[in-house]
Parts: C-alpha cells; sequence; structure tokens
C-alpha cells in the first residue's frame, strides 16, 4: 500500500478511538470517567487484533485484545454487544468493564469496536469495589463472564451493583460510544471498499511491526536482568513480593522471562497474564518507537512469559483488585530497568496509582492520584503527573466538592518530593480531603517504605504518605471516616538522574 493511503487510513482509525473516547467521557455519569476520563477505547479487526487505540489508559489497551479473543468465536449479531470484566478472560480488574460490538457490512464482519471505563462500584462486600484486603475474586464485586449485552442482562447486572442507575448510565455511554466506533469504521468501509480497508489494516499492524524491529535491531544484543520488590502489607505486617525479568534482545526481537518471580500472595497484589503482557507491551513502546501506530502489531516482535501461579500470572480465583493499578507499574518498571542495559532510560518514576476510595450509602468515589515522574538523561522529571500505566486526570476540586460530601483542604505540589541530581526527579503531589459526613474508606499505594530509585548517581524520590487526622497508615489500609475527619495523601516523587 503507498504511503499516502496508508496514513490516511491511520489518521481516520484513530480519529475513530478519539470520537469514540469522547463520546463515552462526555455522555458518562460517573465523575470517574466523565472528570478523570478513567476509559479507554479501540477498534480490532476481523481477527481480534488490535489495530488502533485511542491514547488513553496504558494498563486497559495492552490487555484487551485478550478480551476480544474471549468473543471471537461466538456468534456474532448485527446490532449485538459482548460485556465481560473477567480478569481471567481478558480484563484486568473488576471495576473495569468492557464491551465489545462487532462491526458488519452486509452479513460479513469487518472488524470490532471495544471500550473499557473504570465503574465507581462493581458490587461485593467493600462500596467502591477497590478493598484493600481482599482475598479471593468473589471479594471485589461481580464477576461477568463474556455475556451478550441486552436491556434484560444488563439491569440484572447492574441491580447486583450499588447505584444501579448510575452504573447502568454509564453502560449506556459505553454502548453509545461502540456505535460511533462502528458507524466511522462502516463509513471507511464505503468509502475505500471493504477489501481496501481490510488491506489497510493488515498493513498498519505490518508497518508498525517493522517500525518496532528495527527499533530492537538498534539495540546490543543480550540479555539483561533486574529485579524489583512490592510492598505486600495487606494484612497489616510489613513484607515484600520479589519480582524478576530477564530481557533478552536477540536481533529483531525481545523476550520477557519474568520466571524467579514470586508466587501469587493471599493478598490482591496478583496479576492476571493480560495485565502482565499489557505493562510490558507499555515499557517496550515507550523505550523503543513510541510514535509507531499504537496497535498489536508493535507487539508481534515481543515474548512476554511468567510461569503459571506466580504472581504475574495468577490462577482463578485470585484476587487482583492491586494487580491492575500497583503491580502493573511496578512490571513497567522493571522492564525497564532491565533495558537500563541496553540504552539510556528514565529513573524510576513514582510507580503506584495512590489508589483512593471512598463511599458511604450515598455515593461511591473512586480516583487515582499522580506524582513525580523520574528525570531523565537530558530533562527534569515532570511533577504532579499520573505515571507508567495511569494515564488519567485527577478530579477536579470543584466536581469533587459539588458532588460528593468532601470538603478538599489542600491540593498541591509535594515540594522537594522529587530526587536531587544532575536532574531533578519529579514532584509528587498532596491531597487533604475531609469528610462531611459518616463514609470508609480504602487506600491502595506502593512506595510507601521503599522511594523510587534514582539513576546514575541521582537520588531516590520521597516515599508516599496516608494520614488520617494526622496519623500515618499503612500503604494498603481500609477504615471509617466521620464528619470532620481528615485523609491526607502526599504521592511519592520520582527519582533524580545523575550526580549534581
Amino acid at each position: 500500500m503507498d504511503p499516502v493511503t496508508l496514513q490516511v487510513t491511520i489518521g481516520g482509525l484513530h480519529a475513530a478511538c478519539e470520537e469514540m473516547g469522547a463520546a463515552l467521557i462526555r455522555s458518562a455519569y460517573s465523575a470517574n470517567i466523565k472528570e478523570r476520563h478513567d476509559c479507554s477505547t479501540a477498534i480490532f479487526d476481523a481477527r481480534g487484533e488490535l489495530v488502533m487505540q485511542a491514547e488513553h489508559i496504558p494498563v486497559h489497551l495492552g490487555s484487551m485484545p485478550d478480551a476480544v479473543a474471549a468473543v471471537i468465536d461466538l456468534e456474532q449479531e448485527p446490532g449485538g454487544s459482548w460485556i465481560l470484566n473477567d480478569p481471567y478472560r481478558g480484563g484486568t480488574h473488576l471495576p473495569d468493564i468492557t464491551l465489545i460490538s462487532p462491526v458488519f457490512v452486509g452479513d460479513e464482519v469487518i472488524g470490532f469496536a471495544a471500550c473499557r471505563a473504570h465503574h465507581a462500584d462493581v458490587g461485593g462486600p467493600t462500596p467502591g469495589s477497590m478493598p484493600a484486603n481482599s482475598t479471593r475474586l468473589e471479594d471485589e464485586g461481580v464477576v461477568i463472564p463474556p455475556t451478550r449485552s441486552t436491556p434484560a442482562v444488563l439491569r440484572e447486572l447492574t441491580a447486583r451493583m450499588r447505584f444501579p442507575q448510575q452504573r447502568l448510565a454509564d453502560l449506556r455511554a459505553q454502548q453509545a460510544a461502540n456505535r460511533i466506533g462502528g458507524q466511522r469504521l462502516g463509513e471507511l468501509a464505503q468509502r475505500h471498499g471493504r477489501e481496501q480497508l481490510t488491506l489497510a489494516m493488515e498493513e498498519i499492524l505490518a508497518y508498525a511491526e517493522r517500525r518496532t524491529r528495527h527499533a530492537l535491531a538498534a539495540l546490543p544484543d543480550g540479555t539483561y536482568s533486574a529485579e524489583d520488590l512490592l510492598e505486600a502489607d495487606f494484612d497489616g505486617s510489613e513484607h515484600d513480593v520479589r519480582l524478576r525479568v530477564a530481557a533478552t534482545i536477540d536481533g529483531e526481537e525481545l523476550t520477557l522471562d519474568f520466571g524467579g518471580s514470586d508466587p501469587e500472595v493471599s493478598g490482591n497484589l496478583n496479576c492476571p497474564l493480560s495485565v502482565t503482557k499489557s505493562a510490558a507491551f507499555f515499557a517496550v513502546r515507550a523505550l523503543t518507537d513510541p510514535d509507531a501506530p499504537p496497535c498489536a502489531g508493535a507487539y508481534r516482535p515481543i515474548t512476554v512469559k511468567a510461569p503459571e501461579g506466580c504472581l504475574l500470572n495468577a490462577r482463578f480465583p485470585a484476587a487482583v483488585a492491586a494487580g491492575n493499578v500497583e503491580t502493573s507499574s511496578r512490571v513497567a518498571d522493571l522492564v525497564i530497568a532491565a533495558l537500563s542495559g541496553a540504552q539510556p532510560v528514565p529513573a524510576q518514576g513514582q510507580g503506584t496509582m495512590n489508589n483512593l476510595t471512598l463511599a458511604n450509602d450515598g455515593f461511591t468515589y473512586y480516583e487515582t492520584l499522580g506524582g513525580g515522574q523520574g528525570a531523565c538523561p537530558g530533562a527534569d522529571g515532570p511533577s504532579a503527573i499520573h505515571v507508567a500505566m495511569s494515564n488519567t486526570l485527577n478530579t477536579p476540586v470543584e466536581a469533587l466538592e459539588t458532588e460528593f460530601p468532601l470538603r478538599v483542604h489542600e491540593l498541591s505540589l509535594r515540594r522537594g518530593s522529587g530526587g536531587g541530581g544532575e536532574h531533578s526527579g519529579g514532584d509528587g503531589i498532596v491531597r487533604e480531603l475531609e469528610a462531611l459526613a459518616p463514609m470508609r474508606f480504602s487506600l491502595i499505594g506502593e512506595r510507601r517504605r521503599r522511594p523510587p530509585s534514582g539513576r546514575d548517581g541521582g537520588e531516590g524520590g520521597a516515599t508516599g504518605r496516608n494520614l488520617h487526622n494526622g496519623k500515618l497508615l499503612p500503604g494498603k489500609s481500609e477504615g471509617d471516616l466521620v464528619a470532620g475527619d481528615t485523609l491526607r495523601i502526599e504521592s511519592p516523587g520520582g527519582g533524580g538522574y545523575g550526580r549534581q
């Protein structure tokens, strides 16, 4: 295919994904989607390969192909769609619900439109469905296997969740996003012809693959290793979980072997393999050719291995709520650290999403908080941003105070939290909230005991802190707030680069 036609098709598909995302965000009900943009959209070809994505949430998008694979062999119907959130069937954690819709031209499927959004609640014992201390998947909410998404099914599912009308409104926003994706894909088929569009999608995948192979071939062959620790404090004690990776570059191909990582834990730091692959793919793309078309072709030269039953390839019914948000962040850190043996890489960023859930009988609120990014060989790290596997926003103060019984005492830069060096790490943020009514809180965070590392002589960033009425809390904790109580989160800073 000639380069002009290829680029025009890439632009058309990318615009369709971005329009899907805009429709989902603007028509959603919950603050987590409409304000924080905790959602992702993508288009797949008829074989279920990811052809294009909007630049949304890395941990959503890298794992979504496994969700499409879970439904592709089922009978497809025009106007139909599928719903799922099962982490062991292509999902991530239970609040992330995926809708997948086949796109027909005539009686033939030409592709799929898909979107994933983090819902403020999906049932289970803990309001907000992000418990700090869950030990089995059933503790985390309603598990949805690949299911045909009909109005009756959606009503039945949402009836098992808190605030079912809000959940239903967000699911309808997802349906609208998929309809737009289907319409735009159909228009491209009508404009260029079905065969030409199919050829173009195949060429996009091949083009991204060629670019990634070219970038890998420029790196020195060899095996590069790294290990890191997760703070498995879910039972109130302080102990660590070890992760390892061996990154082997062999010409145009890369193998990431996570053998030697610790087994599954009884808490919820476990990762399904789809999430591990998602984090690994993100890290490699960021370091090789981030401007290549964001599609499955870029991942073809990468092989990810993790022994079944280890923390990074957990088995049903292991709990996974924190695996999607915290372990995925550490996997990205780990892959980047390993590849530092082959090329310059940044210092470590905050390495956590600082998950906060607040809820009572009248509301559920969830957000992740930004922090400091690690410094690069030629620049300071940016401050107060969502790092690595999260690409969301902080909830605006105005929206938070308008919609929830909360008052924001402080939202500021955590000055001086970035590590020093020739280039300084980015600073974290401070978010202090006052409860205006009784409510339950859940906190899931990392880098509370071990700071993000500097690189090439740079200093580490500051560790994060959680405080309830000024009293220090563990990184993973739950509890109750009464009116007047405060909850303060100080997110980690990024590591510095080079000696001062």
